[in-house]
């Protein structure tokens, strides 16, 4: 009996450590709710985001750079606010937005750090910093926001957001942690890569208060952020907002490119907003007024929208036809008005004539020189075989697809072609008199502002382009990405520009030219006046146009939407900053006056 009495003894301890065991190896091993919670009594793990890389104007003006903020971060196991007025008034935020703000973090994780408050600028941050030891589970962690000297570029550049859920999931690199921020538009997003640098991590030791007390191990388990790359853009900041300043008030898109290097100048987008304005606390308030406006500024019309050309198109239509040899520079074609109106008055027109008066007639003549080739015995088989090739000239200046500037989205409008028109009339079913609408750039063609301006650019190299790009300049690498150095041939021989650039000439600079308010006091301007039919109410405002004439630093072009001829609001836009760009300064003050006091709207 006492045996046995000895043997129960001795298993009641056995089964009893045994259980404690059990217990333990459960708390250490297999629940995941005190690890953490232990482990964060004495280790904070601090995350060190990197900056932003910085980016530049041509001339090193800064464009966008970063400001310092902080997020106020928050362990709910350890939190304590005993006085919730006080911290709400230091904070500025309600009781209920605290109470929502603990309740989200609550059920986040009890024992892992989340956002409290995001975005906190230097001077917020300061009025709460004194009062931090009186709050013992939270925390600052330091970070970045975009900020800007300025309030132009913003649908160039782009913002910066919050990398969403779905983005997250994608990302196969693991370089993204959620809450952390990402490019969403312009070139923000296109060089996102570049741009984003690496984050670092550090390990602090705590208190229980959460004070810290200093680095873990010292240091030796850290790692240090790496900033971003910096970028040097092509754009003239005191060109942009020149520019900008004078398409306020009115919708449409302007771009000036450096015709020898396809580099943009300048690209205007209005109405647009100020680029800080997505920029902080406020972005997704901020966004959803952007969002909603009516005028859709966060729309950026210089890549994505698409019009008629309307005359702009004229003087391609002159090369093309030169280059397949259906017309000669100096043949004399009589004009009657007979096949369409015509501004220009019956009469006998050679190149350089018809794109100086701009006579409809003559290119719905070269059109349909250009179209009916008499290379098949049927009509339609005929039309369609000339469009083909016409196409294929359009598709050299880059036309009808996009050209693949370094900014997201970018729309490559429409060239009719032969599957559009079996579309619309049926395979054999149409020919010339079907489509000619589109030999005075009407109809079914669809260009962007950027591809009118990279066009003037391809007219003023005679015969080539640069796909034009908005970085310079790739960290110190000194050039951009390898695509935009490579040299676009047009398939014009050069032989056949000199006729279509002295007409460009005489369009500013003759007497009764209609782009007259594009000259430059003692420098040859070349430019085409347009008109760009809208069925929706006041045809557009188009101009395009190059300078010098011999020696071409700028292209531009410029689509007023809703303002009549192109010969004003678009040329007079055009020629003042075609001036400030080449002088530095404006003398036609009265060609100002005329376009902000709206003149040209009558």
């Amino acid at each position: 009996m006492e045996e046995t009495r000895k043997y129960i003894v001795q298993f009641v301890f056995i089964l009893v450590g045994l259980i404690y065991c059990i217990k333990l190896f459960q708390l250490q091993f297999l629940d995941e709710t005190y690890g953490p919670a232990a482990e964060d009594n004495i280790l904070r793990k601090i995350r060190d985001y990197s900056y932003r890389g910085i980016i530049y104007d041509r001339n090193g003006e800064l464009l966008v750079h970063n400001d310092p903020v902080f997020d106020l971060m928050v362990i709910p196991k350890e939190a304590s606010v005993k006085d919730t007025t006080k911290f709400c008034k230091l904070l500025v935020i309600t009781r209920e937005q605290f109470i929502t703000k603990m309740d989200e973090a609550k059920d986040y994780d009890m024992y892992q750090p989340s956002v409290f408050l995001k975005m906190l600028s230097i001077e917020d941050f300061a009025k709460f910093e004194d009062f931090l030891v009186d709050f013992p589970g939270f925390y600052p962690q330091v970070r970045s926001l975009r900020g800007y000297e300025h309030n132009s570029l913003a649908n160039a550049l782009g913002y910066v957001g919050e990398i969403s859920k779905p983005k997250l999931d994608r990302d196969t690199t693991g370089s993204y942690k959620q809450g952390d921020y990402i490019g969403i538009s312009g070139v923000e997003l296109e060089y996102e890569k570049e741009l984003k640098g690496e984050n670092g991590v550090e390990y602090k030791m705590v208190n229980v208060r959460g004070v810290v007390k200093g680095s873990f191990k010292n240091g030796r388990r850290d790692s240090l952020s790496v900033s971003g790359v910096n970028l040097t853009s092509t754009i003239d900041l005191e060109l942009q907002q020149y520019g900008e300043w004078l398409m306020e008030g009115l919708a449409g898109g302007a771009v000036a490119i450096e015709p020898k290097t396809g580099e943009i100048l300048s690209i205007i987008s209005s109405p647009s907003y100020s680029p800080g304005f997505l920029s902080g606390r406020l972005f997704s308030q901020n966004f959803a007024e952007l969002t909603l406006d009516s005028l859709k500024p966060l729309f950026n019309r210089a890549t994505m929208s698409v019009y008629p050309p309307g005359s702009t198109f004229k003087p391609l239509q002159a090369l093309i036809a030169l280059q397949e040899g259906v017309i000669a520079p100096n043949e004399q074609i009589f004009c009657s008005g007979a096949l369409v109106g015509d501004h220009a008055p019956s009469g006998y027109y050679n190149v350089f004539k018809a794109i100086q008066k701009s006579s409809n007639n003559y290119f719905y003549i070269v059109f349909r020189r250009i179209i009916n080739r008499n290379l098949s015995e049927n009509t339609f088989i005929d039309s369609r075989l000339g469009l083909e090739v016409w196409n294929e000239y359009l598709y050299n200046f880059g036309l009808g697809k996009p050209l693949g500037i370094d900014i997201p989205n970018e729309k490559g409008g429409q060239i009719p072609s032969p599957e559009l028109y079996n579309r619309i009339y049926g395979e054999n079913s149409w020919k010339w008199s079907t489509i000619n609408s589109i030999s005075i750039g009407q109809g079914e063609i669809l260009i962007s502002p950027l591809q009118m301006a990279n066009y003037s650019a391809a007219i003023a190299n005679r015969g080539y382009y640069y796909t034009p790009h908005i970085i310079k300049e790739v960290g110190e690498s000194g050039k951009p990405k390898e695509k935009y150095l490579e040299k676009h041939d047009t398939g014009i021989d050069t032989v056949h520009f000199g006729t279509v650039i002295d007409a460009l000439e005489a369009v500013v600079n003759a007497p009764g030219g209609t782009g007259f308010r594009a000259a430059i006091p003692g420098i040859k301007v070349c430019g085409k006046t347009g008109t760009s039919q809208n069925p929706h109410g006041e045809d557009h405002s188009v101009f395009i146009a190059f300078a010098p004439k011999d020696d071409p630093k700028i292209a531009i072009s410029v689509y007023v939407q809703n303002a009549g001829q192109g010969a004003r609001a678009a040329a007079s836009i055009a020629g003042l900053m075609m001036e400030k760009y080449l002088t530095g300064e404006i003398k036609k003050v009265w060609i100002e006056d005329y376009l902000k006091r709206g003149h040209f709207i009558y």
